[in-house]
């Protein structure tokens, strides 16, 4: 069995044989299922729903569902962590971003509010692969300020009236439900909460997907709210307690970036450090050139500090003792990160690392949405800020 190591071999501390064996299924999945289709997935820019259920047959979607509603129970967030990271790996982000939508972003706000009967309805089929999530909080006048948000749901009877729009929602187009953040009163804070959204409810619509600059297979779409009639038994949680919901599940999301590109930028690393030892010019392979080797000593050097950082803030989050502000720095640091790692790998891969043919293209592009992605890097900053006094 192999053993997780850093970029410079050292071993890393902090996962079990378990979650060794985990990531060599999960390894062998991505190869067996995802890495063939990646290419023609990006061209489709959606994933096929099979491959929800594929992953749930394995136990890799889904897997913090309790067994009495068909789940495997598994309460170690190690397992997303490796989740992350082996996709970032294989080179096949975009392709997983989708189930990484339901393990992540939409399911824990589940697990943490679903009411008895609400488990009941949606767990089972979720578990199984058959129910897609998605998350949608970003607006087309409002991103990382969810105070914002202005999709406003009015009561009527027992019912809710909403209207507005999402933009950005990824799952978009595959999601049967849509966990949704929208206004159900005045005040900032207070007049927030949660709804799930089903495929089919009377008008409910999507847009059509979002063409992007990279993450492909992702599939992206702007959601429409017109008069759309919502049961009350979809209020997810009391009403008024969306932002505290919203706060509660930012610290995970924004780790998970963190795991994700801090893999990215290690599998950007050894793609370059592989290309420049075989790539000649003057005479002789680029590795050689003392350009060369101090940039990418450079980068070595901070991927391999940023990692000892991530890993840490991993430990204290499975321990519950990790914060706002650490899952702040471990986003702002390891997105920031990938980008650089990915640009100077295109630098040294030269006319060819603009190309599709080489994955460091991929990374490069995908890299990029990170930065903004779960509240932008600036943002980032001003919670690291606030937590200094400043």
């Amino acid at each position: 069995m192999a053993t997780t190591t850093t970029t410079l071999g050292i071993r890393r501390e902090i996962f079990d044989d378990v979650h060794e064996d985990y990531r060599e299924s999960f390894r062998a999945f991505l190869q067996a299922e995802v890495v063939p289709n990646h290419e023609a997935w990006k061209k489709a820019h959606i994933v096929p729903r099979e491959l929800f259920t594929k992953a749930a047959e394995g136990g890799f979607i889904a897997m913090d569902i309790p067994e009495e509603y068909d789940g495997v129970g598994i309460d170690d967030w190690r397992f997303h962590a490796v989740l992350a990271e082996e996709c970032a790996y294989a080179a096949v982000q975009s392709s997983w971003m989708g189930p990484s939508v339901v393990n992540d972003l939409g399911l824990p706000y589940l697990l943490a509010a679903a009411n008895e009967e609400q488990r009941g309805r949606w767990f089972p089929g979720i578990a199984s692969g058959e129910i897609i999530l998605a998350l949608a909080m970003t607006e087309p006048g409002t991103g990382s300020d969810l105070a914002g948000i202005q999709a406003r749901a009015v009561r009527d009877g027992d019912d809710w009236i909403l209207n507005g729009a999402k933009t950005f929602i990824s799952n978009g187009i595959n999601a049967d439900l849509v966990v949704t953040a929208v206004r159900t009163g005045d005040d900032p804070h207070a007049g927030l909460s949660m709804m799930v959204l089903e495929r089919g409810m009377e008008g409910f619509e999507r847009g059509k997907q979002i063409e992007k600059v990279g993450q492909h297979a992702n599939d992206t779409a702007e959601l429409f709210f017109n008069d759309c009639r919502v049961p009350g038994a979809n209020l997810l949680g009391e009403e008024g307690t969306g932002f505290g919901q919203l706060m509660a599940h930012l610290v995970p999301e924004r780790l998970s970036l963190a795991v994700s590109s801090m893999a990215g930028a290690e599998a950007a690393l050894k793609l370059t450090i592989d290309y420049v030892k075989e790539r000649k010019a003057f005479g002789r392979p680029i590795s050689t050139f003392q350009n060369t080797r101090f940039l990418l000593a450079d980068l070595q050097t901070k991927v391999e500090m940023t990692r000892l950082f991530i890993d840490r803030t991993i430990a204290r989050h499975v321990e519950g003792t990790a914060t706002v502000q650490e899952a702040a720095m471990a986003k702002y640091a390891a997105t920031e990160l990938f980008s650089e790692v990915a640009d100077a790998g295109v630098q040294l891969h030269g006319g060819y690392g603009y190309t599709t043919e080489y994955a460091i293209s991929e990374f490069w592009t995908d890299a990029r949405l990170n930065r903004i992605y779960a509240g932008t890097n600036e943002i980032m900053k001003e919670l690291i800020g606030r937590a200094m006094g400043l």
